[in-house]
C-alpha cells in the first residue's frame, strides 16, 4: 500500500502536464456541452491518486482518465453541473473493478463495459451502474474460480 502511494506521489509535477492535456479535451467535449474547470481537473487528479492508493495500484499514465472523459462526455444523461464528480465517481468503480477481476480485462473492454450499462440498463444513474458493476466482478470472479477448479481437475 505504501508503494503505491509513493509512485503515485512521484507524479506530482507531470501533474501540470497532464492537467493542461485534461484542459485541451474541452475542445473535444464542449460539443456535448460538457467541460471540465483547471479546479475540476485539479480535483480528479487528487482523487485519482487517492483512489489508486486505496486499491493498491500504481499507473504510470493518465490515458484512462482521459479516456473516461472523452467516452462518457458523449452521453445525454450526464450533465454539466455533475460532470466532474460523475467522472470521479467512474474513475473509482473502474480501479475497484481492475482490482475485482485481477486485471484480466482489458482497460479498454472494461471501459466498454461500463459505458454499455451506463447508457442501457442503468440510463445514467451512477448508484445502479455500481450495483450493475458489483454484480458483474462477482460473475466474473465466479467464472474464473470455475475455469480454474476445472484446469486443475485436468480436464480438458
Amino acid at each position: 500500500m505504501y508503494l503505491s502511494r509513493l509512485f503515485n506521489s512521484l507524479y506530482g509535477p507531470m501533474h501540470e502536464q497532464v492537467a493542461h492535456e485534461m484542459l485541451a479535451l474541452n475542445e473535444r467535449t464542449k460539443e456535448f456541452g460538457l467541460t471540465l474547470s483547471l479546479e475540476d481537473i485539479q480535483a480528479m487528479i487528487a482523487a485519482r491518486s487517492q483512489v489508486l492508493s486505496h486499491h493498491g495500484r500504481v499507473e504510470l499514465s493518465f490515458e484512462v482518465t482521459k479516456e473516461l472523459i472523452l467516452s462518457f462526455s458523449e452521453s445525454s444523461f450526464i450533465e454539466q453541473e455533475y460532470y466532474a464528480d460523475t467522472l470521479n465517481e467512474l474513475q473509482e468503480m473502474f480501479y475497484y473493478l481492475k482490482n475485482e477481476t485481477e486485471d484480466q480485462i482489458r482497460d479498454t473492454d472494461l471501459l466498454i463495459k461500463m459505458k454499455n450499462l451506463f447508457e442501457e440498463e442503468c440510463e445514467g444513474s451512477i448508484e445502479l451502474l455500481r450495483s450493475r458493476l458489483e454484480e458483474f466482478a462477482e460473475k466474473f470472479r465466479s467464472d474464473m474460480l470455475k475455469y480454474e477448479s476445472r484446469d486443475e481437475g485436468g480436464e480438458d
